[in-house]
């Protein structure tokens, strides 16, 4: 089981299944909404991801896609696209061992900042990984 939470620790959450679609994402509202130059998720089941404590604010950040957030630290927790909904993303840095979940390619390559220079060997996507 993986734990994680946001920074102030208002919100705690656990993960019962196992990781997938571990990526880095270089899309620019994943990098405005968290104000980094990408961003480490990982995808489980909803049914495998749990509130243990506190309730995070949400915004609809696209016409389909919904983000959690701590409204108290601002730490960005989930992500969630009504296209998808078998699946919810978890921001990998928000668990407490991060370490434990790495990431195994970069998608949206086509939007990483020109001063970001990929030299990890993980493939890499210009938008989203081909699903097939």
């Amino acid at each position: 089981m993986l734990h994680g939470g946001c920074f102030c620790s208002r919100i705690r959450y656990e993960v019962t299944g196992i990781p997938f679609h571990e990526t880095n994402c270089h899309c620019s509202m994943c990098r405005r909404t968290t104000g980094a130059p990408f961003v480490a998720w990982f995808s489980v089941r909803p049914s495998e991801f749990r509130l243990a404590c506190g309730n995070p604010s949400r915004f609809r950040s696209s016409a389909k896609a919904t983000r959690s957030f701590c409204g108290h630290c601002g730490t960005q927790l989930t992500f969630q696209s009504d296209d998808y909904p078998d699946e919810i993303d978890i921001t990998t840095c928000s668990l407490d061992h991060p370490e434990a979940v790495p990431p195994r390619d970069h998608t949206h390559t086509s939007r990483k900042l020109p001063w970001v220079e990929l030299s990890d060997g993980l493939a890499q996507h210009p938008q989203a990984r081909s699903t097939g």
